[in-house]
C-alpha cells in the first residue's frame, strides 16, 4: 500500500542538493575563476535566492527567467527558483532581443535576471515585457563591466540575495509531475516552443547522466555546454547528485578549456561536435596529451569518426549521446562493448559515431515506418525515431495543438530518420526534412558529410538537396576550410567519389562560413532557402 511520507516521496532534483550539502558540507561544489563555494555555501546561497524570490512575490507556478551565461547565478537558479515554488526559464544568451521578448511574454515571466553584458539590449525593451515585476542585474566582475548605476530597474544579484535567509524555505513539490523548468526550442522554422520538464523527469535524467558518464564525488565537471540548453542536459542536477564539483566557464575558449582541464583536473565535460571541432583544430591540440582520464559527452549532431579519433589522440574518451530538448537532452547512448577494445581505431570510431541504445533511465525507442511498424534491423532501412517514457517532456507550454501533433500515436515523434543494426544500435541518417531523394534514391546527408570530414583540409561541412532538372534534386556541399588550405571544388568532389557511390557525391561545392543556430547547430534551412528560391520547394 502506497502511503505518502512512508514509502513514497515525490522525486525532485532538489533532493540532490539537500543530500550533498549534508554529506559533503566542506567539499568544493562550485569553482568560477578564483571564487570557490563549498556545498554548505552553495546551499546557503540557493536558500537566500529562494527566500528573496518569495519576498519579491514569486508564488507557486510563477515563471522566473534568467538571461545569464554559465556562471554561478544560473547554476544556483536551477535550485533556488523551484525551491521558491517557481518555474525556471533559462534563456539562450545568443538570441536576438526580439526573440527574448517573445519568450518573456509567452512564458509570462514575473521576474527577469539579466547578466550585465546583455542588459543594454534588454533595457530598451522593458516596456514590451509587461508581466515582469522584478528585475535583477547580474554583475559579473570577471567581465570588467561594473556600471556605476544599474541598467535595469532593480538590485544587483548579490544585493538581491541579502534579502533571503540561509535556512531552507520549506517549499517542496507536492506532485513530482509539477513543472520545474520551461526550455524554449531554437525556433528555426517559426516561433520557439516552450518545452515543459517535470521534477520527476529531471530527477531521472540527471541520475541517468551520472550513471552513464560515471560521475562520483571525485568528479570535476567543466561547463562547456550551455546551462540554458536543456538545463545543461540535466547535468546541472546530475553533478550535484554525486557531490561532484562544477567548474563554471563564462565563454568557451579552447585555450581556457585546456588550461582549466589541467589546473582543476577536470574529469568530464560536454559539448556539441562544433565544440569538439574547435578544440581538435586549435594549434595547441597537436601538443596536448592529457595525463589524467577525461570523458566528453557529445550530441546535438552526429560527431564524425574523424573528430572522435582526434579527441582520442588527445587522451579524451568520447561518449556519444542523442536526444532532443523534448527528451531532457540525452535519451540514447552509444554504450561501449568490451569486444570493441581489440578493434582498430577507425573501426571503433565508426561504431562510436552511432547513437546507440536507450539511456539507462529511458524507455527503449523505436525506429518505425510511416505506419508505425518497426523497420528491419539491417542497417539499411530508414525509419523515424519515436520515443516514450519517463524522460519525454510534459508537453509544449500553452500549445496543446503542437503537443498533440508531437505525441501522435502515443509516441513522441522526433523527426529524425535512422537505421537499426542487428546489434540493436541505432544510427541517425538525417532529419526528415534533410534527406535527399535523387532520382528515387535516398541519400543521407550525414553519410556525405562524414566523408568530407575525412578530407584533411575540411573544418566543417553541410550537405543539402538542390534542385536538378533531371534527378529532381542532387547533393550540394557547403564547406568551411581549415586556415591556410586551398583545395578546389573538384578536389573535394573527387575525394567523395573515392569513398561513395557517385550518385551520392556532391555535384557542387561552395566554400563559405556555415550559418548556425545559437546553440551551434548548422542551419541547413538557411542554405536550402537560398538554393530553392524561385523553385517549387519540396514539402518537408
Amino acid at each position: 500500500m502506497i502511503q505518502p511520507g512512508i514509502n513514497y516521496v515525490p522525486l525532485t532534483p532538489l533532493s540532490f542538493l539537500e543530500r550533498s550539502a549534508y554529506v559533503f558540507p566542506e567539499k568544493t561544489a562550485v569553482i568560477y575563476n578564483e571564487t570557490r563555494y563549498t556545498y554548505r555555501q552553495f546551499s546557503q546561497r540557493i536558500h537566500r535566492l529562494a527566500h528573496a524570490l518569495q519576498k519579491a512575490g514569486i508564488t507557486k507556478g510563477d515563471r522566473v527567467a534568467f538571461l545569464v551565461p554559465n556562471t554561478p547565478p544560473l547554476l544556483e537558479a536551477h535550485y533556488g527558483v523551484p525551491l521558491a515554488g517557481g518555474i525556471l526559464v533559462a534563456i539562450n544568451i545568443r538570441l536576438s532581443p526580439e526573440e527574448i521578448t517573445y519568450i518573456i511574454n509567452h512564458a509570462e515571466a514575473k521576474a527577469f535576471f539579466v547578466d550585465i553584458e546583455f542588459a543594454r539590449f534588454i533595457q530598451p525593451l522593458q516596456e514590451k515585457m509587461k508581466g515582469v515585476t522584478t528585475w535583477v542585474n547580474v554583475v559579473d566582475k570577471n567581465t570588467g563591466m561594473t556600471p556605476s548605476s544599474p541598467l535595469l530597474p532593480g538590485p544587483d544579484y548579490e544585493t538581491f540575495l541579502q534579502d533571503g535567509k540561509e535556512e531552507p524555505p520549506g517549499t517542496w513539490p507536492e506532485d513530482e509531475n509539477e513543472t520545474i523548468t520551461i526550455n524554449y526550442t531554437s525556433g528555426t522554422t517559426g516561433q520557439p516552443k516552450g518545452v515543459m520538464y517535470t521534477h520527476r523527469g529531471a530527477y531521472l535524467n540527471a541520475l541517468g547522466d551520472a550513471l552513464e558518464l560515471g560521475l562520483n564525488s571525485r568528479s570535476v565537471y567543466l561547463w562547456t555546454l550551455p546551462m540554458f540548453h536543456c538545463n545543461g542536459w540535466c547535468f546541472t542536477w546530475g553533478v550535484t547528485a554525486t557531490g561532484g564539483t562544477h567548474v563554471c566557464l563564462r565563454k568557451v575558449d579552447p585555450e581556457q578549456v585546456f588550461r582549466l582541464i589541467e589546473k582543476e583536473r577536470v574529469s568530464h565535460f560536454c559539448g556539441a561536435p562544433v565544440v569538439l571541432i574547435g578544440l581538435a583544430h586549435h594549434p595547441m591540440a597537436n601538443q596536448i596529451r592529457f595525463s589524467h582520464p577525461i570523458k566528453v559527452a557529445t550530441g546535438g549532431a552526429p560527431p564524425s569518426p574523424t573528430i572522435i579519433q582526434k579527441m582520442e589522440g588527445m587522451g579524451i574518451q568520447v561518449i556519444h549521446l542523442y536526444g532532443l530538448t523534448e527528451t531532457y537532452g540525452p535519451n540514447t547512448i552509444c554504450e561501449w562493448q568490451p569486444h570493441w577494445d581489440n578493434l582498430d581505431q577507425e573501426t571503433r570510431a565508426r561504431l562510436m559515431a552511432r547513437q546507440g541504445v536507450s539511456h539507462v533511465t529511458a524507455k527503449p525507442f523505436r525506429v518505425v515506418d510511416a505506419h508505425m511498424n518497426e523497420v528491419p534491423a539491417n542497417g539499411k532501412t530508414m525509419g523515424e525515431v519515436v520515443i516514450r517514457g519517463n524522460t519525454v517532456m510534459k508537453g509544449y507550454f500553452k500549445d496543446p495543438e503542437a503537443t498533440e501533433a508531437a505525441f501522435q500515436g502515443g509516441w513522441f515523434h522526433s523527426g529524425d530518420l535512422a537505421v537499426l543494426y542487428p546489434d540493436g544500435y541505432m544510427e541517425l541518417k538525417d532529419r526528415k526534412k534533410d534527406i535527399i531523394i535523387s532520382g528515387g534514391e535516398n541519400i543521407s546527408t550525414i553519410e556525405v558529410e562524414n566523408i568530407l570530414y575525412k578530407h584533411p583540409d575540411v573544418l566543417e561541412a553541410a550537405v543539402i538537396a538542390i534542385p536538378d532538372e533531371k534527378w529532381g534534386e542532387v547533393p550540394k556541399a557547403f564547406v568551411t576550410l581549415k586556415p591556410g588550405t586551398h583545395p578546389t571544388e573538384q578536389d573535394l568532389i573527387n575525394f567523395c567519389r573515392e569513398h561513395l557511390a557517385h550518385y551520392k557525391c556532391p555535384k557542387v561545392v561552395e566554400f563559405c562560413e556555415l550559418p548556425k543556430t545559437s546553440t551551434g547547430k548548422i542551419q541547413k534551412y538557411v542554405l536550402r532557402e537560398k538554393e530553392w528560391k524561385g523553385y517549387e520547394k519540396r514539402i518537408h
